[in-house]
């Protein structure tokens, strides 16, 4: 097996040395061998959430390239990585743009946050043809992070809808929502659309009409609905209560462990258990009710339980 030099940053061809996929389904490293097991754990817990919800049997629908779009593909380490807004999606993007660029970034925090989100400066399996994609579906390690999906959803809450920068969402979503949810609104709220109560987006969220009109946008959309992980089997889930070394894992079996490790940072505006406890203290348990069911999937795909403080009718 060839050993690339840690040190000239060849991040790019692994020819040679063995695929993730391998590494991961047949550690060579006994350090690799305990975590390929929680790792196991985590996948059934997929495949049985989906058999027990039929999704995977009864209605097996064909994925069209819209639904790939999340998908990032490193070719040089055959990895795809689907990414989930507010799960450190950012980070992984600087990450991916490391693997990717065959030398051109060595740092991914000296990557800019707007630069990440760029969709021409990463490859997603949606601009691949039908064989090819079914190609690295089959051989590519293929791997997504998650949360615990309210507090993404509190998440996304902060950042879209009461940062002061965020106009355009304030513009496209928040005046929608102010309009269907907010009796006697004044016009400047309708107009500018950016003092969305949490009350108001839970509401906007389970209406039936919401749901019809459009699909979700991504920083609120199910990981289900996301990355369809009934029709795609991911290798790899990693959790953001675990982000550290589930993303350090990845890199190591990708072989860059040594010199590349996952960006890591005290982040004091981060929303936490607590957080989001206060959030739901003012959502009535019928509109808690009806949201759990909205991201059922999710809790139960990824062993989350259903959070203390729910008061579920």
């Amino acid at each position: 097996v060839m050993r690339r030099n840690p040190f000239g940053m060849d991040i790019c061809c692994r020819k040679g040395s063995r695929s993730p996929l391998q590494e991961l389904y047949n550690p060579t490293q006994v350090s690799l061998s305990n975590t390929a097991i929680l790792h196991q754990i985590r996948r059934d817990q997929v495949t049985d959430t989906c058999r027990a919800n039929s999704v995977s049997t009864r209605k097996r629908r064909v994925l069209t390239p819209n639904d790939l779009k999340h998908l990032v593909v490193d070719e040089d380490h055959e990895m795809i990585y689907c990414y989930v807004p507010k799960v450190a999606c950012t980070n992984w993007k600087r990450v991916m743009m490391v693997l990717t660029g065959r030398g051109k970034y060595s740092d991914p925090m000296e990557i800019p946050a707007n630069e990440a989100h760029v969709s021409s400066n990463l490859k997603t399996l949606n601009r691949y043809s039908i064989p090819e994609i079914n190609h690295r579906l089959k051989n590519y390690m293929k791997f997504l992070f998650v949360r615990e999906p309210f507090e993404r959803l509190v998440s996304a809450y902060r950042n879209k809808f009461t940062q002061k920068y965020n106009t355009s969402f304030h513009k496209r979503y928040g005046t929608k929502i102010v309009r269907r949810q907010r009796k006697n609104a004044t016009q400047e709220a309708l107009r500018k659309g950016d003092d969305v109560k949490f009350e108001e987006f839970v509401a906007y969220l389970i209406d039936p009409h919401t749901q019809r009109e459009e699909p979700f946008n991504e920083h609120w959309q199910t990981v289900y609905s996301l990355c369809h992980p009934c029709h795609i089997h991911y290798d790899l889930i990693g959790k953001y209560e675990t982000l550290e070394e589930d993303s350090n894992y990845v890199l190591q079996l990708a072989g860059v462990g040594n010199y590349l490790k996952f960006p890591t940072y005290a982040k004091s505006t981060r929303t936490t258990d607590e957080m989001t406890t206060e959030f739901f203290q003012n959502i009535s348990s019928l509109h808690q009710t009806q949201l759990y069911e909205v991201y059922k999937l999710d809790f139960l795909m990824f062993n989350y339980s259903v959070p203390s403080y729910l008061k579920l009718e």
